[in-house]
């Protein structure tokens, strides 16, 4: 039996946390082009509103069962099997768990298919007002359904990896599923409606969009595999799921499948809320959000996935002060990288969604709704990335119905924050992303003090102080964002197109750059470990540049 070296006390990877942060950016950049393809061809409207509920079914299977449940159960079973056996016992449920996953997902796919018109009328009942909205989401939503048993795969094939260390290729994947997407989603559309990227576009071309999403799926699985085969993995199909690690994963899915159930009901809620007020604002909110998951999936989804291989050996190994510091280590250095982004998306969301969105068919009236989304979204942004780091513990220590519990109580906290603001208070899609916002901050409060609770210790006080610098720093960063806006981005709506970018790069390079200056003048811990893994790779990119030194 090998021994697998253990990583040292009381240290994340931040090469790997860099590594993660590159790939998930690549892929989310993309995501964002993704995005400005959907804005330019189809704007706002009924037909986009079709397309963003359609896709939200599938998606939302996929966060419950793929990269939610799926995911955390399985890295921590398989972490723990390499720890306390060997390699090869660890393969052998992994084809166990492989095997099972695609033949239970291949009958969600089909069932989802032939319940799709119940399924959209839960997620959007409020299209049944606008004449064909609801036939349309129906369609889409059959032809998307099986990227579930594909992303649900994948995400299979992330955690093997991530387990075994190997975090770049699986990071990657998803800026395969980006450029599948548009590449095959453009071709199918086009190929499929004369009339694609008119004013006169038929359904055809939404089809061929839907076309592009299960294209994307199958190269975010597959390109995967080399790298699988290289940490010496060979898929073997085996039925034989009468087994002790099966049995823990599922075990350990069930509560998380029930907790990743409750933020999807709060999806669903709000998706439906959302298509009671017209044509625009599922558009609206879908826009924002996907901009405001650029930061998330760079920096808490980044450190999130670092994070749980470590944590669960600590937890296997039965050392809690490792774990609790790990823990808390992972949590000040997503907070360090996210506030930055929260104070910036606030401050710039006007211009920051202008320059990507508003062209064509996106108008200066969606601009100006979806930068209100965005500021409102943004003030949960820290929560989640700090959740994405500690729900995922939570299970490493054997604690999985205290992630269940909270999600629980969201449901609640949601339904009535949104009623309030949407409703009562009357503002609209506003009042969906404050609500979303102050759940997700609710949630980790919650969280972080059931954890505290649990280890007895969390370095809470190192926290804090953390904290107190970073607010500081983020107050320099937000009087930048503020003279920025006020002398260089004061007329962004009638500057060129180059002066815009180039204005709104210099508010954010001298935003963050007086942030990080701050921060490195209050000693802020967590910022040596960035500095020094940036310094680390310009040292190799120039040495490699650099010619020979004569003798």
């Amino acid at each position: 039996m090998s021994e697998q070296p253990k990583p040292p006390a009381n240290k994340i990877s931040t090469k790997s946390a860099g590594l993660v942060s590159l790939a998930v950016m690549s892929s989310r950049v993309l995501g964002l082009v993704r995005e400005q393809v959907f804005a330019a061809l189809f704007g706002a409207s009924a037909q986009m509103d079709a397309f963003i509920a359609a896709f939200r079914a599938p998606n939302l299977l996929r966060d419950l069962f793929a990269e939610g449940a799926l995911s955390t159960a399985f890295i921590t079973t398989f972490s723990e099997r390499i720890t306390k056996e060997d390699d090869n016992a660890a393969w052998r449920l992994a084809n166990k768990v492989a095997t099972l996953a695609a033949v239970f997902m291949s009958a969600v796919t089909l069932l989802g298919i032939w319940g799709a018109p119940v399924i959209t009328h839960l997620m959007a009942s409020g299209f049944d007002k606008v004449p064909g909205k609801m036939e349309l989401t129906i369609q889409l939503t059959r032809i998307m359904f099986p990227f579930i048993a594909l992303v649900s795969l994948a995400a299979l094939v992330m955690g093997m990896l991530n387990a075994k260390n190997v975090f770049g290729m699986p990071a990657m994947a998803s800026t395969f599923f980006n450029l599948g997407s548009i590449v095959g989603g453009i071709f199918f559309g086009w190929w499929l409606d004369p009339h694609f990227g008119t004013k006169n576009y038929g359904t055809g071309s939404l089809v061929g969009m839907s076309i592009g999403v299960l294209i994307g799926g199958f190269l975010q699985l597959v390109v995967q595999f080399p790298a699988l085969r290289g940490v010496g993995y060979h898929f073997r199909p085996d039925f034989a799921w009468r087994d002790p690690g099966v049995r823990r994963i599922l075990l350990l899915m069930g509560p998380a499948v029930i907790a990743a159930s409750a933020v999807q009901v709060n999806v669903m809620v709000n998706g439906n809320f959302a298509s009671q007020l017209g044509n625009g604002p599922v558009s609206w909110l879908g826009y924002a959000f996907r901009l405001m998951q650029l930061p998330i999936g760079i920096f808490g989804v980044a450190i999130g996935t670092v994070t749980l291989p470590v944590v669960s050996r600590s937890a296997a190994a039965g050392n809690t002060a490792e774990f609790r510091s790990i823990l808390a280590k992972g949590m000040r250095l997503a907070f360090l990288l996210t506030i930055p982004s929260t104070i910036g998306l606030v401050m710039l969301a006007r211009p920051i969604i202008g320059l990507i969105y508003e062209r064509r068919k996106f108008t200066a009236l969606d601009t100006a709704h979806t930068a209100e989304a965005l500021q409102l979204y943004a003030i949960g942004l820290c929560a989640y990335a700090g959740i994405k780091v500690l729900a995922p513990a939570f299970y490493a220590i054997g604690k999985r119905n205290t992630p269940m519990m909270v999600s629980f109580l969201s449901i609640a906290v949601n339904y009535g924050l949104n009623q309030v603001f949407t409703f009562y208070l009357g503002w609209a899609h506003r009042g969906l992303a404050f609500s979303t916002g102050l759940v997700a901050l609710t949630n980790f409060a919650l969280l972080y003090l059931l954890m505290h609770r649990q280890v007895r210790r969390l370095e809470t006080r190192q926290m804090v102080a953390t904290l107190a610098k970073l607010a500081l720093a983020g107050g320099v960063l937000a009087l930048v964002c503020w003279a920025g806006l006020h002398w260089l981005l004061a007329g962004w709506a009638h500057q060129g197109l180059l002066v815009h970018i180039a204005f709104l790069l210099i508010t954010i390079i001298l935003a963050g750059g007086a942030f990080f200056a701050v921060a490195l003048l209050l000693r802020i811990e967590e910022l040596d470990d960035v500095a020094a893994l940036v310094k680390r790779k310009l040292g190799r990119f120039l040495k490699r540049g650099s010619p020979a030194m004569p003798a």
